[in-house]
């Protein structure tokens, strides 16, 4: 999978969920008050933005995406500046006003790009009658790709499950934003993107990668979900489909100022992705890149096209070929960064043949980059004896390095590539002939990871033994 940026223009979303103003005071601060031990902060700039599922709304916009947001707010001032600024953003608003409840707001308060202090100001919609918002929904469900549920648990959604039937009865893919600590509150969701702590309320706690793994998809099988995307902070990423091989993404964050809004930026960027007829996985891909950018800005923010431009090439994945354990390494996190499957195998390839070449053209089908541990000089010679290898450990790792389906070629010292397997941890991880998948150095390592071992056949008839009996033979016939 090589990831790029998709044409959002022609992306039709439609968000519903909790809307909400978020306010901004900001100032320096040089002196406590003596009123209280607090410091005092000389308010000389205010800002407003869109949060919630406003703030999701905004995103997309951003991207030049079409983005249709429903959701309440109150018949107020606040309200109708909510309002004002996501028109002049663009956003499509179906807003029900409510006589009798406020538009929720969050003030901030902010010194030194520091939050000192939140105030909320909400009742929330709990208890409403949603019927409204409901048949509005419904009216201009057909006009979109993809529908975001966002929800903040503030009880505008408290018939997410007739909403996502709605949606997926029209064909339309639906991605949740969850709160709820069940959920089976979004039933038969495409896609639902707890971060952390969500999925633990949810799945309940876990000790290691496979049994977050195994929580997931009892989860997504419980609750009728056909993908499960967990936001994992400074740990990336981390998506499972059904019984695939989860698909993990290092963070592409270098610097955190805020964390505010980074899910909505999240979910907007996947659902807007996914509109474009991007596959769910390269979606995910531009996703992990907008959270990148978005948790180096203060407040909740949004990305730009230009932006994800930039952060795509800033970090380029290396050069194929021959390489050092360092800088595979290095080449292994650009790749994952830019949403790519890595496959590896080993051996000592010492005679290169027919065989070879089916086997290694074979594991590069099975993901975006492929990786061959070749065993050292000294290492082949434990293994095969004296007389081997018959090239040398250079030459057979330029020669491989040459090959099409060969990306990275790397060399390893030991008596197996364990250890370079466990410091990889690749998706696929390939041997061929009759190998027991539970035999093979590495296995545990990739599999705790939630990768796979694929055992492929080799090409019959073929070998560098019987190559080099026949040689043998021949010089003896002279």
């Amino acid at each position: 999978m090589s990831l790029s940026i998709p044409v959002f223009e022609r992306a039709r979303v439609l968000v519903i969920g909790d809307c909400m103003l978020d306010r901004y005071w900001s100032g320096g601060t040089s002196r406590i008050s003596p009123e209280a031990p607090v410091p005092v902060v000389h308010v000389q700039a205010s800002e407003e933005r869109p949060g919630g599922a406003a703030n999701v709304a905004l995103n997309i916009a951003t991207l030049g995406a079409k983005a249709t947001l429903m959701g309440y707010i109150g018949q107020d001032e606040a309200g109708q500046s909510l309002e004002r600024s996501l028109q002049a953003k663009g956003v499509n608003t179906h807003f029900t006003a409510l006589p009798n409840t406020p538009t929720i707001t969050k003030l901030r308060v902010l010194s030194r790009n520091q939050q000192l202090l939140r105030l909320d100001f909400e009742q929330g919609f709990a208890g409403q009658d949603h019927s409204q918002l409901v048949d509005n929904f419904a009216a201009v469900l057909a006009e979109h790709d993809v529908v975001i549920i966002s929800d903040y648990r503030k009880g505008t959604l408290e018939r997410a499950r007739e909403l996502i039937q709605r949606a997926k009865a029209a064909g339309k893919p639906v991605v949740v934003d969850p709160k709820s600590a069940d959920f089976s509150d979004y039933q038969g969701a495409t896609v639902i993107t707890p971060n952390l702590s969500e999925f633990s309320a949810a799945a309940g706690s876990w000790k290691t990668e496979e049994e977050l793994i195994q929580k997931g998809r009892a989860l997504m099988q419980r609750c009728d979900l056909e993908h499960l995307l967990i936001t994992r902070s400074e740990q990336g990423m981390t998506l499972l489909s059904g019984q695939q091989a989860p698909i993990n993404l290092p963070t592409r964050a270098r610097e955190v100022f805020d964390v505010t809004g980074a899910g909505d930026t999240v979910v907007a960027v996947l659902a807007a992705a996914m509109a474009t007829g991007l596959a769910l996985e390269q979606s995910m891909a531009l996703a992990n890149l907008a959270a990148g950018i978005v948790v180096a800005k203060v407040g909740t923010a949004t990305v730009t096209v230009a932006e994800l431009h930039k952060a795509l090439h800033a970090h380029p994945v290396p050069r194929k070929g021959v390489v050092s354990e360092a800088e595979l390494l290095e080449a292994v996190q650009q790749a994952r960064l830019h949403g790519e499957t890595v496959v590896m195998t080993n051996g000592c390839f010492d005679l290169l043949h027919a065989g070879h070449v089916t086997y290694l053209t074979e594991a590069k089908q099975l993901g975006d980059r492929l990786i061959v541990a070749v065993n050292t000089d000294e290492s082949v010679r434990r293994l095969k004896g004296p007389t081997r290898p018959v090239n040398t450990m250079e030459n057979r790792m330029t020669v491989l390095a040459a090959l099409g389906a060969v990306d990275w070629v790397v060399s390893f010292s030991e008596e197996t590539p364990e250890r370079l397997i466990c410091a990889v941890k690749p998706d696929y991880l390939v041997k061929g002939g009759d190998n027991d998948p539970h035999k093979i150095p590495g296995n545990r390592c990739v599999w705790d990871n939630g990768g796979e071992v694929v055992v492929l056949s080799f090409k019959d008839g073929v070998s560098t033994t019987r190559t080099i009996a026949k040689i043998q033979t021949m010089e003896k016939e002279k």
